[in-house]
């Protein structure tokens, strides 16, 4: 993952080089800026990107068909290998950044039709047109901005309000040009599509392919790499398969790095510490206590650039497990995210009958760009560390809307079960008491779901929650109101509020 800071206009470099020190920490391995007449390109990188290690780089990266377009990106291509292939684009270093290079060449804005297994934010500039875009889930992250008459562009907030107030989340699915016009290039299907078919053993037969598939796709050991593990399904499958896969490269006698937190002995650290030992991993715990948590929660919020009280208390775990991996020299982390939007695994979706599921799980992916998407993108990256979530796949994504309701959240006797395909699709390699757990919210796992709402609740009084909800109606609790005067210290109380995204529930 990395960071870039584009002006389009008039720019000026000393604003531009002044947003671009803000997002620092999405790329301290190397950096580039890029300047013309009309536009100034900012980009930086991580160590584990795919980058070379020595020799000079010239950044942002230019196309060897046309030195002047030049593309300023962070994403990941699933599927690049394959697409590569397809179009000549050689191995080695900023392969993704060449092969959409050439795409646009080739294609220009119908460019999109290759990326169906692509998250992506990235803008495109040959001197005089601009051309940026954002992912239909809106995974990686993007804002823009106007001051007089030029554009800015940056993967953070806190960028573009070094140099404007006039602040905007880039919506998700969509294209702009040099004008600032947004242009949809695609959307979740409106309706249910024309559903796949009844047999369980098919679906459980793809499901597995698609999720080891993406897996092979998305990690290659290149880099020093482990994976988070809650002790839950998604961490548990995704571990697997990653362990799987550690083993085929280095010998039968690899371990895996995993990673697990709690507050205490949690439920994720012990549940967690059952699955290492059955997967035989290199396994690291971390527990903390509530000083802790409270002593970082600034950080967190500065980062994550969001004061919605869910997301708030699951970063705080992101934030801390990610910061000790880094220190055991882990670079690339695995994520089990995105297995709950794909396969219907949220506990409130229980209350909705089947043929309203369909919507209510739209609703969900429809939230991910300004919510789940910044805890993914933001908790790791502010310690240097590169995030690999090999469930949020296209693939997986299409499949999986098509899949009848019944068997994403499978009645039995008087309750559901969430995520019964899934389940299905792997529990042959799980414990049982894996496989068919319940959910648990990551921060409710952590511990950290219990303490915050506690703390919070004895430090801020009834009155005070009403006077600040007759300015901010969107202040729900008094948690919420606690992060909230954490945000606006950092970012403001005005535009900057209007990017931040809430969950459903609290």
């Amino acid at each position: 993952m990395a960071g870039f800071v584009v002006a389009y206009g008039k720019p000026d470099r000393s604003e531009v080089e002044a947003a671009f020190n803000k997002i620092r920490h999405r790329g301290p391995f190397v950096a580039g800026i890029c300047k013309t007449d009309r536009m100034i390109f900012a980009q930086n990188y991580l160590q584990a990107d795919d980058v070379p290690t020595n020799g000079r780089i010239e950044l942002p990266v230019s196309s060897p068909l046309d030195a002047n377009l030049r593309i300023c990106y962070d994403g990941q291509i699933g599927n690049r290998n394959e697409l590569g292939e397809m179009h000549g684009i050689s191995h080695g270093p900023f392969k993704e950044e060449r092969l959409l290079l050439h795409l646009y060449l080739r294609a220009g804005t119908g460019l999109f039709r290759y990326l169906n297994d692509a998250i992506f934010a990235f803008a495109l500039c040959d001197g005089d047109e601009l051309f940026a875009a954002r992912d239909l889930l809106g995974i990686k992250t993007l804002y823009y901005g106007w001051k007089g008459q030029t554009l800015y562009l940056a993967s953070e907030l806190k960028s573009i309000l070094e140099v404007t107030e006039d602040v905007h989340e880039f919506p998700a699915g969509y294209f702009m040009d040099r004008r600032g016009r947004l242009t949809r290039f695609s959307e979740l299907p409106k309706a249910p599509p024309t559903e796949l078919h009844s047999n369980v053993d098919r679906m459980v037969k793809d499901i597995s392919s698609m999720v080891r598939r993406s897996v092979r796709n998305r990690v290659d050991f290149r880099i020093p790499t482990g994976s988070l593990l809650s002790g839950g399904l998604d961490s548990s499958v995704i571990t697997y398969l990653a362990g799987e896969a550690c083993k085929e490269k280095f010998g039968g006698d690899a371990k895996l790095k995993t990673f697990a937190l709690g507050v205490g002995e949690s439920s994720d650290i012990q549940n967690a510490r059952a699955m290492a030992t059955y997967l035989n991993t290199d396994h690291r715990e971390l527990t903390v206590e509530l000083e802790q948590i409270l002593k970082v929660l600034p950080e967190v919020i500065y980062y994550l650039e969001s004061f919605d009280p869910p997301l708030v208390r699951s970063a705080v775990s992101n934030f801390l497990i990610s910061q000790y991996a880094k220190e055991h020299g882990v670079q690339v982390l695995l994520s089990g995210e995105g297995g709950d939007e794909i396969f219907c695994g949220y506990t409130y979706l229980k209350n909705f009958l089947p043929e309203e599921l369909f919507m209510r799980q739209r609703e969900c992916l429809g939230l991910l760009h300004n919510n789940a998407a910044l805890r993914l993108d933001r908790m790791n990256q502010c310690h240097g560390v590169r995030v690999v979530a090999p469930l949020i796949s296209g693939e997986l994504l299409n499949y999986s809307l098509a899949i009848p309701s019944e068997y994403k959240q499978k009645p039995e006797g008087d309750q559901k079960i969430e995520k019964w395909i899934f389940r299905k699709a792997f529990e042959s390699l799980l414990p049982r008491s894996v496989a068919w757990r319940l959910k648990e919210e990551f921060s409710q796992g952590s511990g950290s779901a219990r303490l915050l709402p506690a703390y919070v609740e004895d430090i801020i009084t009834d009155g005070e929650l009403a006077q600040a909800q007759d300015e901010y109606p969107i202040i729900r609790s008094k948690e919420e109101l606690y992060y909230f005067r954490i945000f606006t210290e950092h970012f403001g109380s005005h535009r900057a509020v209007e990017t931040v995204g809430q969950w459903i529930c609290l």
